[in-house]
This record gives C-alpha cells, sequence and structure tokens, in this order.
C-alpha cells in the first residue's frame, strides 16, 4: 500500500504507475485494444424528474423493461454492452469481434433503441403512470 508522501510525490495520476510496472514485468495486460469501434450512450431523457415522482418498484420495471429490450436488440445486432449506469445504456459495435462496418452497426442498433423506447413507454404507461410515455431517448455515438 502505497502512503499519501508517494502519491504527492508522483508525476503520473495514481495507479498507473503501478499498472506500468505490472505490464511491463510480464504479465498479462488488464485490457484488449480495439482500434476501431463506436461506442453508443443512450440515456432517457426526462428520466430523473419522472423517476422522483414515483415508486422504486416502478423506477426498476422501467430500466428493466428498457434495459432486457436493449440487450436483446444489441444481440441481434452483435453489438456487445458494456454496462449500464443508472438510465444510462453504454453498448460498443466492432468488439470483442472486430468489424470493419462497426459504425454502421452502431447507428442501426442506436435507430432501434429509439424505436423500442417508443414502443415500450407506451405500453407501461398504463401501469406506472401517464406520464411514462413523454419520455425519450437521448443517443451519442463516437467513433
Amino acid at each position: 500500500m502505497r502512503n499519501e508522501s508517494d502519491l504527492l510525490e508522483d508525476d503520473e495520476p495514481f495507479g498507473l504507475d503501478d499498472f506500468g510496472r505490472s505490464s511491463r514485468n510480464g504479465s498479462a495486460p488488464l485490457a484488449d485494444l480495439f482500434p476501431s469501434v463506436t461506442v453508443v450512450f443512450a440515456d432517457l431523457v426526462g428520466f430523473t424528474a419522472w423517476s422522483s415522482a414515483r415508486e422504486p418498484h416502478q423506477v426498476f420495471i422501467l430500466l428493466e423493461t428498457i434495459y432486457g429490450a436493449f440487450d436483446r436488440i444489441a444481440y441481434r445486432h452483435s453489438v456487445f454492452k458494456v454496462e449500464t449506469v443508472g438510465d444510462c445504456y453504454v453498448a460498443a459495435a466492432g468488439l470483442p469481434e472486430p468489424t470493419d462496418d462497426h459504425g454502421v452497426v452502431a447507428c442501426r442498433f442506436a435507430r432501434d433503441c429509439l424505436k423500442k423506447v417508443k414502443e415500450v413507454t407506451l405500453k407501461l404507461e398504463v401501469s406506472l403512470g401517464p406520464d411514462t410515455s413523454e419520455l425519450d431517448l437521448r443517443i451519442g455515438i463516437h467513433r
């Protein structure tokens, strides 16, 4: 364990020096390099206000339903789900199997997610409240 004075003397951010040493000593790298990948970020517009007026089980139902649909769409398009953080879904096209058309694949995935959110929120409006169908999806794509 490093102490505070060691951290203050480092030129690199915490952890980078240790990572470099471990990778130079022959141990396996922590991640693979994928130079041609497109990352998709999708978050629900209006979610914070919507969820603040709901019970926890209603928030869970919404996120589970939408993320389950996104997972199925990702599988269909061979898109890799990276993670979900709150109301943000992060996925990547072009890994773990590299593909030349990763940008096109990511856009098709995003398009299908946009369509699915409208469909799902409209269906859930009956059980989760009248403003559920007003939720929208914001997509960011980084290539």
